[in-house]
């Protein structure tokens, strides 16, 4: 793992077209910005392990809605 140091209103290049940005900075939480072509996903951790899960459910034809499925709009992109 590449690790990076960073401080508040810099970035990180990845590839021609990715940029992360570091946002603001409060105790032990940084904000991220994240500039990324739409069709490249970009989700946290947890939203993409629900994701996961529900996809292989799917597959199995076990599926069955979670109640703490993230809700449709938790990290979403902004236009």
């Amino acid at each position: 793992m590449l690790v990076l140091s960073r401080q508040r209103d810099e970035s990180i290049i990845i590839g021609d077209n990715i940029v992360i940005t570091i946002v603001d900075i409060r105790g032990d939480k940084v904000r991220l910005g994240i500039q990324a072509p739409t069709e490249i996903p970009v989700h946290r951790q947890e939203v993409y392990d629900a994701i996961q899960r529900e996809n292989a459910l799917k597959e199995s034809g076990e599926h069955r809605p979670s109640p703490q499925s993230p809700s449709k709009n938790a990290g979403e992109r902004s236009s």
